[in-house]
């Protein structure tokens, strides 16, 4: 409540490169990047160009576009995966990939892990929460009724145990979904653990499902599977896919994806699609704009290699390894981490020094977004993408500025 007053929306007019202006005509340095969309920075101009040339063939909707054929074949070719299909959101690609999970595996249950985000869809809005002296799995939130969740079970990602309760439920488990990299705690990258799930999930012939909006084209051309070496039997993705453009993408072996349209036939002979679907639907899946979008976004991506990647992942290492050795002289109980190009506060530890903060040291670490944004950063709580539009120049900014805000609060009684 203190602080309602500082609480507004920034309004935005423009945007271009590292940079957006608000209709006040306040310029900022973004690293919000439209939530991990643009890792080309604001309003590239190979995308714009995609979406005019698109604009003049006009938008079909309702019929299929040759342009879906292209981006399929250029995320199978990146990815490794044999098939895709795609819809709108993030929400939408991991409520379909569920689906397409219990269909085939004809079990109901599903496992996810706990401080995961998997979009706003009911059955997976869940926590786990001690009640009559045991753990249960409960709504997230209201509107939820118990019995959409009754199938999910919540367990630790990265504790071995989490293995044995899989174990123990692999006659009802359709699948298992992970955030292979959560971006609540960017340090926890347990590749041991997911080879070992890979390995179990296989075993017991549970789907393997990665939500790779984030991480999907991020880390790696081929995501994070190709970071960690590990294959998936399902893949979400979307975000930096479209460039933009709202779109997501359910990738995966074609045993699970014949589930959309019955599986591969010819004309001219006997064969037919004999696989028994599910259901899957859309009016905007397939955009042509979108898919126009995510053909420019994948063809520059496959002609850059994995150095563009490479290149921005190293530039985010050194940016968090300058701001956490500021943090530490100054003994601030802050640790920034990263995953890739994304960067955000993670737990520091043990330290009795994040205990032990006063309630006017509280409040200003949690004046520290205003300031930030007061002198020109955009951030969200202080986490962030780095896009290749950020130059140098906006990177040391963006160090400075967090070194003036602190000296700020500190010089206010607040740090």
């Amino acid at each position: 409540m203190p602080l309602k007053e500082l609480c507004y929306p920034i309004i935005t007019k423009k945007s271009l490169g590292s940079r957006i202006w608000d209709v006040d005509g306040n310029e900022y340095v973004d690293v919000v990047m439209g939530l991990g969309i643009n890792i080309f920075g604001h309003n590239p101009l190979f995308i714009k160009a995609a979406l005019l040339e698109q604009l003049e063939e006009g938008i079909q909707i309702g019929l299929q576009t040759e342009l879906a054929g292209e981006v399929a074949e250029l995320i199978c070719e990146m990815t490794g995966m044999e098939r895709v299909t795609f819809s709108n959101t993030g929400t939408e690609a991991v409520m379909t990939a569920i689906r397409i999970a219990r269909a085939v595996t004809n079990r109901s249950k599903i496992v996810i892990f706990s401080g995961s985000y998997h979009g706003h869809f009911d059955g997976t809005l869940v926590k786990v929460r001690k009640l009559e002296g045991k753990l249960q799995t409960v709504p997230l939130t209201c509107g939820i009724p118990q019995s959409l969740i009754e199938d999910v079970l919540v367990l630790d990602y990265g504790n071995p145990e989490s293995l044995e309760v899989i174990k123990a439920h692999k006659n009802e488990l359709a699948a298992v979904l992970v955030e292979p990299v959560q971006d609540s705690n960017l340090n926890l990258q347990p590749q041991e653990f997911l080879q070992q799930l890979r390995q179990l999930t296989t075993e017991l012939d549970i789907a393997l499902i990665f939500d790779e909006m984030i991480t999907g084209f991020r880390i790696h051309p081929g995501g994070a599977q190709a970071w960690f070496g590990i294959k998936a039997d399902i893949a979400t993705y979307g975000k930096i896919l479209g460039g933009g453009m709202p779109i997501s993408a359910i990738a995966g072996k074609a045993a699970y994806m014949d589930k959309i349209d019955g599986g591969m036939w010819n004309y001219g002979d006997s064969s037919f699609p004999k696989v028994k679907t599910t259901f899957f639907a859309g009016t905007y899946c397939k955009h042509p704009l979108s898919l126009a979008a995510a053909r420019a976004v994948l063809e520059h991506l496959k002609a850059q290699g994995e150095s563009l990647q490479r290149q921005l992942n190293q530039r985010t290492s050194q940016f968090v390894q300058t701001l956490n050795d500021y943090f530490e002289s100054e003994n601030l109980p802050i640790k920034m981490g990263h995953f890739g190009s994304l960067f955000a506060p993670v737990p520091a530890g043990n330290s009795t020094q994040s205990k032990d903060v006063s309630s006017s040291g509280a409040m200003g670490l949690n004046l520290l977004s205003y300031h930030l944004i007061e002198k020109g950063l955009l951030s969200r709580g202080g986490s962030g993408f780095f896009s290749t539009a950020h130059t140098d120049e906006d990177i040391n900014y963006i160090i400075q500025t967090v070194k003036d805000s602190i000296s700020d609060l500190r010089s206010g009684g607040l740090l």
